[in-house]
């Protein structure tokens, strides 16, 4: 039986995303209960079901409603009981059956451990078996707030930036950092299963060039720009023209096909 200090408090950020929510709680609570002290999920005024799909769990359903990434991160982890602290999007869950073992552990052996990041793409197992630190590449092997870990008490000595629009958690991972703090790779995994649209695609894509120029001094220049407009132009009519070509190759296939059909078996 695990002492209260070392139970897992789980975060879930969520908006309108109430099935991906519901399999995460289902996938929480059937797989990993035994890990976890609690669930709450903070919510950007939802206007579906999710705060029902929250109850249906057991899960605690907090609206934040005026919505930024750092401030959504501190108000949430203001909710929470227990000094680790695990922070999931609602079309994240995680999948190694020791997911929160492996993170309780290496709290357990550390206890300057700030964060820990989970592996759920390529560049995490990169850089995880290459050994590359956070402080060597804090970009990807830094927090990332989806599927990340961290500790309650640097927290509250550290607390996230609420004025930077979005890499809140590279902003941390960079200052813990240089207060004397680690940050490490567990080798827990995660899926991260999102379709954004046009709108929400565009909206990342601000925030993540005033984040880079903020965090990582990426500056963009008239030249830099034109060039990127003219790739997009390219890409676009290069695609078309490819996309058109096997389409019209698929069609003849399927006239062929047609005619000609082999012997079923």
């Amino acid at each position: 039986m695990l002492q209260l200090l070392d139970m897992i408090s789980v975060i879930i950020r969520n908006k309108n995303q109430d099935k991906a929510l519901s399999f995460l709680l289902k996938n929480l609570t059937e797989r990993y209960s035994n890990d976890i002290g609690e669930i709450i999920v903070i919510d950007n005024l939802s206007t579906d079901k999710s705060e029902e799909v929250s109850n249906q769990y057991g899960a605690k359903f907090v609206t934040i409603k005026n919505f930024s990434y750092g401030g959504s991160a501190n108000f949430a982890v203001k909710q929470t009981k227990f000094h680790i602290v695990v922070i999931f999007s609602a079309h994240s869950y995680p999948v190694s059956h020791d997911f929160f073992k492996l993170i309780q552990n290496k709290f357990d052996k550390n206890s300057n451990l700030a964060g820990l990041r989970c592996l759920h793409q390529p560049n995490d197992y990169k850089n995880f078996i290459n050994n590359i630190s956070a402080k060597e590449d804090p970009n990807k092997s830094g927090l990332i707030f989806s599927g990340s870990a961290f500790s309650k008490k640097v927290w509250e000595k550290h607390p996230f930036k609420e004025d930077v629009p979005t890499f809140e958690d590279k902003e941390w991972s960079t200052r813990v950092l240089k207060a004397g703090y680690d940050i490490d790779f567990v080798p827990s995994i995660f899926a991260y299963e999102i379709e954004r649209n046009r709108k929400q695609l565009f909206f990342r894509f601000k925030n993540d060039v005033v984040g880079n120029y903020q965090l990582w001094h990426q500056d963009i220049s008239f030249g830099n720009a034109s060039k990127g407009f003219v790739f997009s132009i390219f890409r676009l009519t290069k695609y078309f023209f490819i996309d058109l070509y096997y389409g019209v190759k698929r069609y003849f296939f399927l006239l062929k096909f047609i005619f000609n059909k082999p012997n079923k078996f």
